[in-house]
């Protein structure tokens, strides 16, 4: 259910360290800043990922952060693999997602970490990736809730890494799937309360 772990420990602490670092850039904020949004953090929910950066009005800002926010996850797992191997490939999925949650560069307040999760899931394995974005996007296309469709997309991710075949994934999807719950519990209150709001919406 997970990989064999090779690599030495040494190594591994610095795909871990490096990975981290990677996942924390933050993006929206960068992206805010670029098209003159303004302080990201201070605008609709306060997070710093895509989805706070749509509220803004901005598609293509949100669309880069998007895809930036993901690359960084893509790319820690890439560069893990060709050097390292499948076991520091993990590592730096999870402490990429980690940078991005908790990031060193404000202070350990990060975002929720939806599309670097869905951007090492593709690095991984791509059709563990498809997947999991297939859920998302059909999810937020029937109830148009941008939470809602990333928590689906996690929570069925290590469901999808057994059915595709692929059990030494599992584990590490089940924590990445935690930790989306984790930073998604504001988001869970206002799903219950059915007062989350919908993808798009200005703040």
């Amino acid at each position: 259910m997970i990989p064999m772990f090779e690599t030495s420990f040494a190594l591994l602490g610095l795909a871990a360290g490096l990975a981290y670092l990677l996942g924390s850039v933050p993006f929206g904020i960068v992206m805010a800043r670029l098209f003159g949004l303004g302080d990201l953090r201070q605008i609709g929910s306060g997070n710093i990922g895509a989805t706070n950066v749509l509220r803004t009005g901005n598609k293509l800002a949100a669309f880069l952060t998007l895809v930036l926010d993901a690359a960084k996850g893509g790319i820690a797992v890439l560069v893990a693999r060709h050097f390292l191997g499948e076991d520091a490939a993990q590592v730096a999925a999870f402490t990429a997602f980690l940078g991005h949650c908790y990031p060193v560069f404000l202070g350990f307040h990060g975002g929720k970490g939806v599309a670097t999760f869905l951007g090492t899931l593709l690095a991984l394995a791509w059709p563990l990736g498809l997947a999991a974005c297939a859920t998302w996007a059909a999810v937020a296309a029937i109830w148009r809730i941008s939470s809602l469709a990333a928590l689906a997309a996690a929570a069925l991710s290590p469901v999808w890494a057994l059915l595709l075949g692929l059990p030494q994934i599992v584990v590490l999807a089940i924590g990445l799937a935690a930790l989306i719950a984790l930073r998604h519990q504001a988001n869970i209150a206002r799903l219950i309360a059915g007062t989350e709001p919908r993808i798009g919406k200005k703040s």
